[in-house]
């Protein structure tokens, strides 16, 4: 019996496939490149899955690999990039899983607003031109300063940008025309203080609260994620009020099982959504998870990819530390060459860790978003806050090095 996992995020697939070996099921991965699982794969026992290397963007050819899968039974896609073609193949392929036209709402971001807006859950419209211009005047005239423009079917805060002035909107508008999108570039406000994730487990539409990241970004106008910590300790009628909020919001979108990551600003009037992703939060968040409840999660994503009720949604987990995670960019783009002061590690409080995503001579290009981070330090403590302390004097001891890019004229 084989669950079929469509690429993965970069962390948490070893408890993954310990979630299916708990649940008798065979875990078979299917990447472009196992070098992105090298830090995951390392540390599995040889044969401990199934690992079959192919071009992931050709679903065609996904599908018929999976299409001679004995007793295939499930299948996951928990990264943006391969969520629609994940939903394509499950309805292929008659899995249980959501309706494809649920994710494919999901993945655009201005839809989603908009859907919200006519619920009533979100102050704000996304809006962008029927002709592909005329951003600029909308924005000014139906949206206001600040706002925020950005990519319909963005990830990792790639290709956001803050207006806070007319000078600030042209200049976007001009850098926008010169990127790649993977969807539309639209408009929608900006709303000021502190950013969280929710991280949320729905089933038959109800949805359960697991907890709650707080997500320290870097300074305005950029949108770097550095600094994550997991659970933020809520007074209980907040908590509460939110787990029924996040409820009517997913219930809005028609997002009626499975794991959500669910990004929020608390306002001075309330909470407000930034983005809905239909997964498990990614870098190190799912491992937070783990240890914080002190269950394996994944056995839920398992679970609900068999088309069964998760566990999950009744039981009551032990507990466990509270963790933190800071993501490690160096001081400069360039070739990546490693890491200095990681023998530092071992005698500082929270047992931090460096979890890599770089392998020397990797070129890191980009510093302004979460493509320019080389690996994370992880740390641990009673507390969300201690847990972040922690992680931070750990991230403070190590340098990420690069080298300047080699000169292509060979000077």
């Amino acid at each position: 019996m084989t669950v079929a996992c469509l690429e993965s995020l970069t962390f948490g697939l070893g408890h993954l496939v310990r979630a299916a070996d708990t649940l008798g099921e065979r875990l078979l991965l299917l990447t472009g490149n196992p070098d992105w699982y090298a830090h995951e794969l390392d540390r599995l026992p040889a044969g401990a899955l199934d690992v079959v290397e192919t071009d992931t963007f050709d679903t065609e050819r996904v599908a018929g690999l999976l299409h001679h899968v004995p007793d295939l039974r499930g299948l996951i896609s928990s990264t943006d990039t391969w969520t629609l073609a994940g939903a394509d193949l499950i309805a292929r392929l008659g899995l249980p899983g959501l309706d494809p036209a649920v994710l494919r709402l999901t993945r655009d971001k201005a839809a989603v607003r908009n859907r919200l807006h006519g619920a009533g859950l979100t102050r704000g419209r996304a809006v962008e031109p029927a002709t592909g211009s005329g951003l600029r005047e909308l924005l000014l005239k139906d949206v206001g300063l600040p706002a925020i423009l950005k990519d319909t079917a963005g990830t990792g805060s790639q290709n956001v940008w803050l207006i806070r002035d007319e000078p600030e909107l042209d200049t976007a508008l001009e850098e926008a025309a010169g990127r790649e999108l993977k969807g539309r570039l639209f408009a929608e406000p900006y709303f000021s203080g502190p950013v969280y994730s929710a991280e949320t487990l729905t089933w038959a539409g109800r949805t359960r609260l697991l907890g709650v990241s707080s997500r320290l970004m870097s300074p305005e106008p950029r949108f770097r994620e550095e600094t994550t910590a997991f659970p933020v300790a809520f007074p209980e009628p907040r908590r509460a009020s939110l787990e029924r909020w996040l409820g009517d919001v997913l219930a809005a979108i028609g997002y009626t099982d499975r794991f959500a990551h669910v990004e929020f600003v608390l306002t001075a009037t309330g909470q407000e959504v930034v983005e809905v992703n239909p997964r498990i939060g990614g870098a190190l968040v799912g491992e937070g998870l783990c240890r914080a409840l002190g269950v394996n999660v994944y056995e839920a994503m398992i679970e609900t990819a068999l088309g069964r009720r998760p566990r999950l949604m009744d039981a009551e987990p032990p507990g466990g530390p509270a963790v933190a995670f800071v993501l490690g960019y160096p001081a400069a783009p360039g070739v990546f060459t490693g890491v200095a002061g990681l023998d530092r590690l071992a005698d500082m409080p929270g047992a931090p860790a460096w979890y890599p995503v770089r392998r020397p001579g990797d070129r890191i290009e980009h510093l302004d978003d979460s493509r320019g981070y080389a690996g994370i330090v992880y740390a641990e403590a009673e507390t969300a806050e201690l847990a972040t302390h922690r992680a931070v004097a750990a991230a403070n001891a190590l340098r990420v090095l690069t080298t300047p890019f080699p000169d292509p004229s060979g000077g």
